[in-house]
Protein backbone atom coordinates (compact mmCIF):
# COMPACT_ATOMS: atom_id res chain seq x y z
CA UNK A 1 0.00 0.00 0.00
CA UNK A 2 1.05 3.67 -0.60
CA UNK A 3 0.93 6.07 1.79
CA UNK A 4 1.59 9.10 0.71
CA UNK A 5 5.05 10.23 -1.57
CA UNK A 6 7.99 11.95 -0.23
CA UNK A 7 10.14 14.36 -2.71
CA UNK A 8 14.06 15.47 -2.06
CA UNK A 9 17.68 16.22 -3.39
CA UNK A 10 18.76 12.79 -4.92
CA UNK A 11 21.70 12.87 -2.99
CA UNK A 12 19.40 11.89 0.21
CA UNK A 13 19.10 9.00 -1.01
CA UNK A 14 22.42 8.32 -3.14
CA UNK A 15 25.31 10.46 -1.87
CA UNK A 16 27.36 13.07 -3.97
CA UNK A 17 24.83 12.97 -6.65
CA UNK A 18 22.46 15.62 -8.10
CA UNK A 19 18.74 15.95 -9.22
CA UNK A 20 15.25 15.96 -7.25
CA UNK A 21 13.97 12.26 -6.69
CA UNK A 22 10.12 11.81 -5.61
CA UNK A 23 9.59 8.18 -4.00
CA UNK A 24 6.54 6.19 -2.32
CA UNK A 25 6.01 5.67 1.31
CA UNK A 26 4.90 2.27 1.37
CA UNK A 27 3.66 -0.18 3.91
CA UNK A 28 2.77 -3.79 3.76
CA UNK A 29 -0.05 -6.09 4.97
CA UNK A 30 0.23 -9.45 5.70
CA UNK A 31 -2.62 -12.12 6.53
CA UNK A 32 -1.16 -15.32 8.11
CA UNK A 33 -3.63 -17.94 9.66
CA UNK A 34 -2.04 -17.06 13.46
CA UNK A 35 -2.41 -13.03 13.01
CA UNK A 36 -2.71 -10.20 10.91
CA UNK A 37 0.52 -8.08 10.36
CA UNK A 38 1.69 -4.41 8.83
CA UNK A 39 5.18 -3.70 7.86
CA UNK A 40 5.16 0.03 8.93
CA UNK A 41 2.30 2.59 8.69
CA UNK A 42 3.49 5.22 6.63
CA UNK A 43 3.01 9.27 7.75
CA UNK A 44 0.82 10.42 10.03
CA UNK A 45 -2.67 12.29 8.67
CA UNK A 46 -1.59 15.79 10.35
CA UNK A 47 1.56 15.84 7.78
CA UNK A 48 -1.28 16.35 4.84
CA UNK A 49 -1.84 19.73 5.91
CA UNK A 50 0.36 20.79 7.97
CA UNK A 51 3.90 19.13 7.43
CA UNK A 52 6.00 21.39 9.56
CA UNK A 53 3.85 21.38 12.19
CA UNK A 54 4.15 17.30 12.25
CA UNK A 55 7.82 16.80 11.36
CA UNK A 56 9.12 19.84 11.74
CA UNK A 57 12.85 20.71 10.40
CA UNK A 58 12.87 17.92 8.15
CA UNK A 59 9.91 19.32 6.12
CA UNK A 60 12.61 21.46 4.71
CA UNK A 61 14.33 18.64 2.80
CA UNK A 62 11.53 16.17 1.99
CA UNK A 63 8.72 17.16 0.55
CA UNK A 64 5.53 15.91 1.13
CA UNK A 65 2.79 14.79 -1.23
CA UNK A 66 -0.31 12.90 0.93
CA UNK A 67 -4.17 13.19 0.50
CA UNK A 68 -6.56 12.16 2.29
CA UNK A 69 -7.48 8.43 2.05
CA UNK A 70 -3.59 7.54 2.11
CA UNK A 71 -3.36 6.79 5.17
CA UNK A 72 -3.03 3.65 6.74
CA UNK A 73 -6.01 3.20 8.73
CA UNK A 74 -8.21 4.47 5.44
CA UNK A 75 -5.90 2.24 3.21
CA UNK A 76 -7.41 -0.76 5.61
CA UNK A 77 -10.66 0.42 5.57
CA UNK A 78 -10.81 0.12 2.03
CA UNK A 79 -9.92 -3.26 1.89
CA UNK A 80 -12.25 -3.73 4.88
CA UNK A 81 -10.37 -4.44 7.49
CA UNK A 82 -10.58 -2.90 10.69
CA UNK A 83 -7.00 -0.67 11.86
CA UNK A 84 -8.28 -1.56 15.45
CA UNK A 85 -7.71 -5.37 14.73
CA UNK A 86 -4.29 -5.71 13.37
CA UNK A 87 -2.95 -7.85 16.07
CA UNK A 88 1.09 -6.88 15.04
CA UNK A 89 2.74 -3.97 13.70
CA UNK A 90 6.33 -4.52 12.77
CA UNK A 91 8.42 -1.19 12.67
CA UNK A 92 11.58 -1.17 10.50
CA UNK A 93 12.62 1.73 12.40
CA UNK A 94 11.34 4.95 14.31
CA UNK A 95 11.47 7.77 11.59
CA UNK A 96 8.75 9.53 10.52
CA UNK A 97 8.07 7.83 7.64
CA UNK A 98 7.63 4.60 8.77
CA UNK A 99 5.87 5.20 12.39
CA UNK A 100 3.86 8.40 11.44
CA UNK A 101 1.07 5.93 11.11
CA UNK A 102 1.26 4.24 14.46
CA UNK A 103 -1.14 6.00 16.50
CA UNK A 104 -4.21 4.92 13.84
CA UNK A 105 -3.24 0.92 14.50
CA UNK A 106 -3.87 1.19 18.30
CA UNK A 107 -4.08 -2.50 19.50
CA UNK A 108 -1.33 -3.41 17.69
CA UNK A 109 1.98 -5.51 19.58
CA UNK A 110 4.57 -3.52 17.93
CA UNK A 111 7.48 -6.06 17.15
CA UNK A 112 11.04 -3.90 16.97
CA UNK A 113 14.88 -4.38 17.77
CA UNK A 114 15.69 -3.78 21.37
CA UNK A 115 18.47 -1.36 20.09
CA UNK A 116 16.15 0.87 18.49
CA UNK A 117 13.78 1.12 20.66
CA UNK A 118 15.98 2.20 23.25
CA UNK A 119 17.64 4.34 20.97
CA UNK A 120 13.84 5.95 20.81
CA UNK A 121 13.87 6.79 24.38
CA UNK A 122 17.13 8.72 24.76
CA UNK A 123 16.94 12.71 24.01
CA UNK A 124 20.68 12.53 22.33
CA UNK A 125 19.38 9.27 19.91
CA UNK A 126 16.61 11.43 19.32
CA UNK A 127 18.47 14.09 18.10
CA UNK A 128 20.72 12.55 16.55
CA UNK A 129 18.35 9.97 13.79
CA UNK A 130 15.65 12.90 13.73
CA UNK A 131 13.08 10.86 15.64
CA UNK A 132 9.67 11.95 17.00
CA UNK A 133 8.48 10.44 19.91
CA UNK A 134 4.84 11.44 18.67
CA UNK A 135 5.22 8.70 16.12
CA UNK A 136 5.78 6.05 18.59
CA UNK A 137 4.50 6.92 22.19
CA UNK A 138 1.18 5.58 22.39
CA UNK A 139 0.95 3.03 24.56
CA UNK A 140 1.27 -0.25 22.39
CA UNK A 141 2.43 -3.55 23.70
CA UNK A 142 5.68 -3.72 22.49
CA UNK A 143 7.98 -6.92 22.21
CA UNK A 144 11.75 -5.59 21.94
CA UNK A 145 13.98 -8.72 20.16
CA UNK A 146 17.27 -8.87 19.37
CA UNK A 147 18.21 -10.44 15.62
CA UNK A 148 16.52 -12.76 13.79
CA UNK A 149 12.76 -13.29 15.48
CA UNK A 150 10.56 -15.26 13.80
CA UNK A 151 6.95 -13.86 14.46
CA UNK A 152 5.02 -17.21 14.11
CA UNK A 153 7.36 -19.65 14.69
CA UNK A 154 7.32 -21.20 11.18
CA UNK A 155 9.70 -19.21 9.24
CA UNK A 156 6.97 -17.48 7.06
CA UNK A 157 7.43 -13.68 8.81
CA UNK A 158 11.32 -13.35 10.20
CA UNK A 159 12.58 -10.16 11.30
CA UNK A 160 16.14 -9.43 9.65
CA UNK A 161 18.64 -7.21 11.76
CA UNK A 162 19.95 -4.17 9.00
CA UNK A 163 21.89 -2.13 11.29
CA UNK A 164 23.01 0.72 9.59
CA UNK A 165 20.69 3.39 8.61
CA UNK A 166 19.82 3.80 12.51
CA UNK A 167 21.16 2.07 15.57
CA UNK A 168 18.42 -0.86 15.28
CA UNK A 169 17.14 -1.10 11.83
CA UNK A 170 15.20 -4.52 10.33
CA UNK A 171 13.74 -5.77 7.64
CA UNK A 172 11.40 -8.36 7.25
CA UNK A 173 11.79 -11.63 5.27
CA UNK A 174 8.41 -13.34 4.31
CA UNK A 175 8.30 -16.74 2.79
CA UNK A 176 5.40 -16.91 0.32
CA UNK A 177 3.85 -19.89 -2.10
CA UNK A 178 6.22 -18.47 -4.47
CA UNK A 179 9.43 -18.12 -2.80
CA UNK A 180 10.83 -15.52 -0.40
CA UNK A 181 10.57 -11.79 -0.34
CA UNK A 182 12.68 -9.66 1.59
CA UNK A 183 11.00 -6.15 2.62
CA UNK A 184 14.38 -4.16 2.62
CA UNK A 185 13.01 -0.59 3.94
CA UNK A 186 15.98 1.72 4.19
CA UNK A 187 18.20 -0.44 4.61
CA UNK A 188 18.26 -0.02 0.99
CA UNK A 189 16.84 2.36 -0.55
CA UNK A 190 16.79 1.76 -4.28
CA UNK A 191 18.06 -0.97 -6.57
CA UNK A 192 21.06 1.33 -7.42
CA UNK A 193 21.95 0.75 -3.41
CA UNK A 194 22.34 -2.55 -3.39
CA UNK A 195 23.72 -2.90 -6.97
CA UNK A 196 26.73 -0.02 -6.38
CA UNK A 197 26.81 -0.03 -2.59
CA UNK A 198 25.79 3.87 -2.87
CA UNK A 199 24.87 4.72 0.50
CA UNK A 200 22.66 7.55 1.18
CA UNK A 201 24.16 11.13 2.81
CA UNK A 202 22.83 10.65 6.53
CA UNK A 203 23.97 7.40 7.77
CA UNK A 204 23.69 6.27 11.50
CA UNK A 205 26.61 3.71 11.16
CA UNK A 206 27.94 3.90 7.30
CA UNK A 207 29.89 0.36 8.08
CA UNK A 208 27.30 -1.46 9.49
CA UNK A 209 24.95 -0.38 6.81
CA UNK A 210 27.40 -1.69 4.36
CA UNK A 211 27.37 -5.33 6.48
CA UNK A 212 23.58 -5.03 6.46
CA UNK A 213 23.63 -4.46 2.41
CA UNK A 214 25.79 -7.68 2.14
CA UNK A 215 23.55 -9.89 4.51
CA UNK A 216 20.73 -8.69 1.79
CA UNK A 217 22.82 -9.45 -1.49
CA UNK A 218 23.43 -13.15 0.48
CA UNK A 219 19.62 -13.53 0.89
CA UNK A 220 19.50 -12.15 -2.98
CA UNK A 221 21.56 -14.73 -4.35
CA UNK A 222 20.39 -17.50 -2.05
CA UNK A 223 16.68 -17.01 -4.36
CA UNK A 224 15.31 -13.90 -2.29
CA UNK A 225 13.55 -11.45 -3.87
CA UNK A 226 14.40 -7.74 -2.70
CA UNK A 227 11.60 -5.55 -2.16
CA UNK A 228 13.56 -1.81 -1.66
CA UNK A 229 12.39 0.49 0.44
CA UNK A 230 12.03 3.99 -1.52
CA UNK A 231 12.65 3.05 -5.38
CA UNK A 232 9.80 4.81 -7.51
CA UNK A 233 11.31 2.74 -10.62
CA UNK A 234 10.51 -0.23 -8.43
CA UNK A 235 7.51 0.69 -7.21
CA UNK A 236 5.77 1.23 -10.38
CA UNK A 237 6.33 -2.79 -10.89
CA UNK A 238 4.42 -3.82 -7.35
CA UNK A 239 0.65 -4.61 -7.34
CA UNK A 240 -0.82 -2.59 -5.26
CA UNK A 241 -3.68 -3.84 -2.70
CA UNK A 242 -6.15 -5.00 -3.10
CA UNK A 243 -4.02 -7.24 -5.37
CA UNK A 244 -2.18 -9.31 -3.48
CA UNK A 245 1.83 -9.90 -4.46
CA UNK A 246 2.81 -13.47 -5.90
Amino acid sequence: MTCGWLSSDLSMMLAGTEGKIRFPVPTYLIKHPKGTVLFDTGLHPESQHDAHGRIGDLANYFQVEFRPGEDIKSRLTHLQIDAEKIEYLINSHLHFDHTGGNELIPNAKIIIQKREWEAGKLPEMIEANAFNPNDYEHGHLVKQVEGEHDLFGDGTVVTIPTFGHTPGHQSLKVKLNSGTIVLAADACYLRKTIEELHLPALVYDRPQMLRSLFILRKLQSAGARIFYGHDPAFWDQVPQAPLEIA
